[in-house]
């Protein structure tokens, strides 16, 4: 029996709390999740899942053994993952980005790896940021460029460069002349953002913080920086983006100055241990000046 694949069948009923739900997120039809479910209580001799009117339930034998399986099925994927980094070669620096991050700031940052010389091969790749500190922790990564906070999984990090932004809306939007313009004034715009899946943490603080100040928008997600420019421009939409001599001029869409103070991008860079040190120091300066 492939104990590992059985474990990871598990987990995902476990987490799902159905059967239905498991296969999809395995990519897989169910009967081979309930029989391989099915299999492995057989070698174990206990019961771990209980089908429930509504879905699976974790037997007491199964709440207890679910965080063993976890860090067997964690283990398996840093080790899987460090081999995959010595097969694709240990002397390639790969750096992860978040999608959503603005053009600009992607590119000072490869500029900053590029600036290290012809002798430090770099790749970059792009994922959400929950993706991102997996990668990292599995060893798929060296480091990443992520917005602060998220959840890092004791990853170490650096300082967090704060970055000016304001609000995007469209053109002709009356906040946009107004003269003490506020947030409550953007009642009736979705938020263009990213979805709240990619970072938790920084989704529900810029949420919150929009909240105290009167806002409760609808979320409109968006996966990429042209399409919130899109959404803002098209005139469905507000966003929060980095300042406008980053963004420059786009058509269809004005700047709004608002509670700078109180939404900065925030980032930082993770790292794997052990990471080679040269390039974190790149990447962090390279943040600083675009905090100034």
């Amino acid at each position: 029996m492939d104990l590992l694949r059985h474990l990871r069948f598990f987990v995902a009923v476990a987490e799902e709390g159905h059967f239905g739900n498991a296969a999809i997120r395995l990519e897989m039809t169910q009967p081979p999740v309930s029989q391989g479910l099915r299999r492995l209580e057989r070698e174990l001799g206990v019961e771990l899942i209980r089908r429930a009117p509504h879905g699976a339930e974790l037997t007491a034998a199964g709440r207890e053994l679910l965080p063993r399986a976890r860090v067997l099925i964690d283990d398996a994927d840093r080790f899987t993952g460090e081999a995959r980094r010595l097969r694709e070669h240990a002397d390639v620096l790969r750096c992860g980005l978040a999608p959503d991050l603005d053009p600009s700031i992607a590119a000072q940052c490869a500029a900053a790896l590029a600036g290290l010389g012809s002798q430090q091969r770099h790749r970059i790749s792009v994922a959400p940021v929950v993706d991102l500190v997996d990668d990292v922790r599995k060893g798929l990564l060296d480091l990443a460029i992520v917005e602060h906070p998220c959840v890092r999984d004791g990853l170490e990090s650096g300082p967090v460069a704060r970055i000016d932004r304001t609000f995007l809306v469209p053109a002709g939007h009356p906040v946009a002349a107004a003269k003490r313009p506020t947030v409550r004034m953007l009642h009736g715009l979705a938020l263009a953002h990213s979805p709240r899946a990619a970072n938790p943490p920084a989704f529900d603080l810029l949420i919150d913080t929009l909240h105290v100040r009167g806002l409760d928008p609808a979320i409109l997600p968006v996966r990429a920086p042209s399409e919130l420019v899109a959404a803002v421009a098209g005139g469905e939409a507000f966003a929060v983006a980095p300042a406008p001599g980053r963004l420059g001029v786009v058509a269809g869409i004005e700047t709004v100055s608002m509670i700078s103070d109180d939404v900065p991008l925030r980032l930082l860079v993770i790292r794997r241990p052990k990471a080679q040190q040269a390039p974190i120091d790149a990447l962090e300066s390279a943040l600083w000046k675009l905090s100034r």
